[in-house]
């Protein structure tokens, strides 16, 4: 876990702000959890926090490239994750019966595809990619 502090301190002072005790409370939740979370998951992790000082340190986290928002489409508020510049490249699973998110990595082949795939998409429709994000939505083996 160190390196992702000395990662988000560095980070953190590009864009000039400090690593403070709350902002390494959320790193350290959203490290342990392994999963993206909601605010109020983040909340009961972090159960001193404040809901508000929690959205004002994300937001902050988020300028600095620390952590990223999604929305899943799983009718769930916006989930926060480390971004990945921290923990690498990957896709989401996502439980359509209890909102559960597993982060998955392709295979080196596959991603090779997808990437392709998403370039070519991306071209036909004028559009200047910058990444993409795949989702795979469907029932976790404890919903099935």
């Amino acid at each position: 876990m160190t390196e992702v502090h000395v990662a988000v301190t560095a980070r953190l002072a590009a864009v000039r702000q400090r690593y403070t005790d709350g902002r390494r409370e959320l790193i350290e939740a959203l490290v342990e959890a392994g999963a993206p979370l909601t605010v109020p998951e983040l909340l009961r992790r972090c159960p001193l926090m404040p809901a508000s000082t929690a959205y004002r340190n994300l937001a902050v986290l988020e300028q600095a490239a620390v952590v990223r928002r999604i929305q899943l489409g799983d009718g769930e508020s916006a989930r926060y994750e480390l971004s990945e510049v921290l923990v690498g490249h990957h896709h989401h699973l996502v439980c359509a019966g209890c909102g559960q998110v597993v982060d998955v990595e392709a295979s080196p082949g596959l991603e090779r595809v997808i990437a392709d795939s998403c370039r070519e998409i991306a071209s036909r429709a004028g559009f200047r990619l910058e990444g993409h994000r795949l989702d795979l939505v469907g029932r976790c083996e404890r919903c099935s």
